[in-house]
């Protein structure tokens, strides 16, 4: 996916909504066994803020512009 972040190029192979949601059933499942996943609640973030900036329908390489955003760079 690097070349097509670089590229700008965020059509969906697998879309950011789906992986939210699939985040947010892996935090209640982990949390319900009492397990803690630090990477897992990061990454959670992250797609969250990508999802609110409205990269819901897109893929999830989209993560690119998160990461921009946090280190005020750009990729490309």
């Amino acid at each position: 996916l690097g070349p097509r972040m670089v590229m700008r190029d965020f059509r969906p192979g697998f879309k950011v909504k789906h992986l939210r949601k699939d985040l947010r059933i892996l935090r209640e499942t982990t949390e319900s066994l009492g397990l803690c996943l630090p990477g897992v609640a990061l990454v959670s973030e992250l797609v969250k803020t990508l999802d609110e900036m409205g990269h819901g329908e897109n893929g999830t390489q989209a993560l690119v512009e998160v990461l921009e955003k946090l280190c005020n760079i750009r990729i490309g």
